[in-house]
């Protein structure tokens, strides 16, 4: 209201820009698989707001070392379609790491920044998990599985690997990383000064990311955006609403459960899993 008056008082009084900021933090999964991590149902609400507000531009801070590609994609395709329909410019700010699914996000900008210490790349496509089957033995636990499908049960953990199974995730795999690189060069273009070895999977620091063409330059998101818009460019940091539940107890409440409570083994596996995306960052 008081910019309202003043706007009425004294039209020729020029309002400071504003830049819409959205922070994209977390290992990126579908919603509840993580609990804090980066989805598109989780992220929308903000995205939408950032974009609705008629900004300067949206800045994108991100710290992500991947996750879900299709969640990644589904975040792209987002942003882009936001920055399509509103013509506004994006940027993206890599703090601790941009990494795979992170960098795909990163791509959805315009310009990439990053500090000399951030993370970039790992353009690729990774699949982990465990084996049980000596396990089961030693323990005397027989595995029963009872499938309708030749393939049903292919990569079970608790029985010995089929190469088979493994050729087919591997086709996937590649599948997947192909639509990946082609986004990167797409999103990236001529920027690009290197070939294939951007896409082995490698990641370099900020500095070397830059010299690939992986990122624009080298820059904090305050510095960029004043010396792009002003020193009076204002940052307006927009996150999704919170039900009142949420924000009272902090807790995610999933909707297929009449309970609040969270279930501690799914959270820790979630934990474990997290922290080995961050940790093959040095993170």
């Amino acid at each position: 209201m008081p910019n309202l008056i003043l706007k009425t008082l004294m039209p020729w009084r020029k309002e400071a820009p504003r830049v819409a900021v959205v922070r994209l933090s977390g290992v990126i999964a579908s919603a509840g698989r993580l609990g804090s991590g980066l989805s598109i149902a989780g992220i929308a609400q903000a995205l939408d707001k950032a974009f609705a507000m008629k900004p300067a531009a949206v800045a994108l801070d991100i710290n992500s070392p991947g996750g879900s590609a299709a969640q990644s994609h589904l975040i792209f395709k987002r942003i882009r379609a936001l920055a399509a329909e509103k013509e506004i410019p994006v940027f993206a700010f890599v703090e601790d790491v941009a990494a795979s699914g992170g960098y795909m996000i990163a791509c959805a900008a315009d310009e990439i920044y990053a500090d000399e210490n951030s993370i970039l790349g790992s353009i690729g496509v990774i699949s982990a998990g465990f084996g049980f089957t000596e396990l089961l033995a030693k323990a005397g636990v027989e595995r029963r599985v009872h499938a309708a499908g030749e393939h049903k049960s292919s990569l079970d953990p608790f029985r010995p690997e089929d190469p088979d199974d493994i050729a087919r995730l591997k086709a996937i795999q590649t599948e997947v990383h192909h639509q990946f690189i082609s986004l990167v060069k797409e999103r990236r273009g001529a920027k690009l000064k290197a070939g294939d070895e951007l896409f082995t999977g490698e990641f370099w620091a900020g500095g070397r990311a830059v010299e690939l063409g992986l990122a624009d330059g080298i820059g904090d998101m305050k510095s960029v955006l004043e010396a792009r818009y002003g020193a009076k460019v204002k940052l307006v940091v927009v996150g999704a609403e919170r039900g009142f539940l949420r924000r009272q107890l902090g807790l995610e409440v999933s909707r297929s459960s009449s309970s609040v409570w969270p279930n501690f083994a799914e959270q820790g596996l979630s934990q474990l899993e997290a922290r080995s995306l961050w940790s093959r960052f040095g993170l």
